[in-house]
């Protein structure tokens, strides 16, 4: 070999091994999901365990980690499960929603592979098949942040995840028939904390133990069907130094309503008499409240059960709509980067376009179904972002159903169709999402985080534009919309992909209040999205079409 040669060479082998080096961490998951039979409030019912764990395991990362989750389908209906507020840079194949992936078929296994890019905070993962979420399969997800990035606050003594939830006795698949006929979920049939309900008969088990004088962090999401959960611990008021994957300004709360889907994060200081106490989820905007409890204990704790005076929840809308408007985000703290939050000035951005929706509730042939803007999204047998890759879209679904303005008021007109929404690459978008209903609304958009700059009451007009938050409004994927309100967030649309905009109320889902925006690159370039997988799952019409020319630099 000449010496040019063995240079050249030299110089490959170098690049390679920084390469490596340089290379973030990989976490490697082994899942087998399995019926087992779960008694959470006494009765009997079947569960959906992962590695026989209900809650399923807690995923505990970095930022960047390469995360690798093989997932066996022991079930005997296809399963799928979603990464919630994971963003997924350049990778919506890995989202794990019906619009996104074909469902791992009984008998089978899939492989998920993605990047917790430039992302901290607390998450939660769930199966978006069926009624699967209503049996389990859902666990915590947390990021923490790298060691060189500083966080605003002390290392807490320990780090808890704390999962609620809403839950019914009956069968997922006797859910799924009640929905499939035109009929709604119902009442829930009682609130669980991590899986449980402490009785108070003083034979419960304590979730978590701290010691005297220690700060703990609580990661509490709920992870329920329909609920919105008032969250809180007897005599411990809650620091909130966390929301969504956002450092908030920390702000002292004795009860959180958290809504279905959001997650937060506190620290709580063991200062109190060293006992056992509550803590206590409970339902809000309900006729019947319903309570779930659980036992924290300190390590020096005397003897008997935690006292049966628990704080009752605030009442009615308006001060969870008061809580909102007091959250902020933390402009000096660093999160997944170097640089503080705050030095993204969102609020002097343009707005490019105004996408208006509204959720509604019919019935379509005496069928119950929810909608958007008078689309109900049906979920074709193939994929949306695969026949988009395949270039088949034509024959699949139709762009842009629905328009960017509020069909007319009073046409009471269903359509049953995916709705799909053409979202230019890299615009700045402002969304409005009204709440005609009487009842509470919850929103998840997925491959973002967005600016939540309003929660008002009416309807949105141009000028309650002068209300927005355009300062510390806090950067989330996810955002409530109380009765007869609207909500407004702003979000530049750069993650190339396909993305599911949906009710976090399970039923609403379901049943069709949901869509997807395709976010595509003109460059179809490997700077903006990665080829398709290796290991994808084909099903409907790509199956056994040729794989398309993949994206280059």
């Amino acid at each position: 070999m000449g010496s040019r040669a063995l240079f050249l060479s030299l110089v490959v082998w170098l690049s390679a091994v920084v390469q490596l080096q340089a290379e973030d961490p990989y976490l490697f998951f082994t899942w087998k999901v399995t019926y087992g039979t779960i008694s959470p409030l006494g009765v009997p019912q079947q569960g959906i365990l992962i590695n026989g764990q209900f809650p399923g395991p807690n995923i505990n990362s970095t930022t960047n980690n390469n995360i690798v989750v093989n997932v066996f389908n022991h079930l005997d209906e296809p399963f799928l499960l979603t990464w919630m507020g994971v963003q997924h840079r350049k990778n919506s194949w890995q989202d794990g929603v019906l619009g996104t992936n074909c469902p791992i078929p009984p008998g089978q296994n899939y492989t998920y592979r993605f990047q917790v890019k430039d992302q901290i905070g607390s998450y939660i993962y769930y199966p978006t098949t069926a009624m699967h979420r209503a049996a389990g399969g859902f666990g915590g997800l947390r990021v923490n942040s790298r060691l060189l990035i500083p966080v605003p606050y002390a290392d807490p003594e320990d780090d808890y995840t704390v999962l609620i939830g809403d839950w019914y006795t009956k069968s997922h698949n006797t859910l799924k028939k009640f929905l499939d006929s035109g009929r709604s979920l119902g009442r829930a049939d009682g609130v669980l904390i991590n899986g449980k309900s402490a009785k108070g008969h003083g034979k419960d088990k304590p979730l978590f133990t701290m010691k005297p004088g220690k700060t703990y962090k609580y990661r509490i999401c709920n992870v329920g069907l329909k609920n919105s959960l008032n969250f809180r611990i007897q005599g411990h008021p809650m620091n909130l130094v966390e929301m969504e994957g956002s450092h908030t300004v920390q702000n002292t709360y004795d009860s959180l309503d958290v809504h279905v889907g959001q997650c937060f994060s506190v620290l709580v200081t063991a200062d109190k008499e060293p006992k056992q106490y509550y803590m206590v989820a409970s339902t809000r905007f309900t006729k019947r409240v319903l309570t779930g409890k659980g036992i924290i204990t300190y390590t020096n704790a005397k003897r008997g059960s935690p006292s049966p005076v628990i704080a009752e929840a605030p009442v009615g809308w308006a001060w969870s709509l008061n809580q909102f408007r007091s959250f902020r985000w933390n402009l000096t703290a660093s999160a997944a980067r170097p640089n503080p939050q705050g030095s993204y000035h969102y609020g002097r951005i343009n707005i490019t376009r105004t996408i208006k929706l509204a959720n509604s509730a019919s019935r379509v042939k005496g069928k119950l179904r929810y909608a958007i803007n008078g689309v109900s999204h049906v979920n074709p047998t193939t994929p949306l972002k695969l026949a988009e890759y395949y270039r088949v879209a034509d024959k699949v679904f139709k762009y842009d159903r629905i328009r960017d303005e509020l069909p007319a008021t009073g046409t009471g007109k269903v359509t049953l169709a995916p709705n799909v929404v053409n979202q230019p690459f890299r615009n700045f978008v402002e969304i409005i999402l009204e709440n005609h209903e009487n009842s509470l609304q919850s929103w998840h958009l997925a491959g973002y985080s967005f600016f939540a700059v309003a929660i008002e009451p009416g309807k949105w007009s141009p000028e309650r534009r002068k209300n927005y938050n355009l300062l510390d409004a806090v950067s989330r994927h996810t955002i409530q919309v109380f009765p007869k309100s609207y909500a407004a967030i702003l979000l530049t649309f750069d993650n190339a992909g396909m993305w599911n905009l949906r009710s976090e109320l399970t039923e609403n889902r379901y049943l069709g209040q949901q869509l997807y925006i395709s976010v595509l690159s003109p460059a179809r370039s490997l700077r903006d999205e990665y080829n398709i997988p290796d290991n994808t799952l084909l099903c409907g019409i790509v199956k056994n079409l040729p794989k398309p020319p993949p994206y280059t630099i």
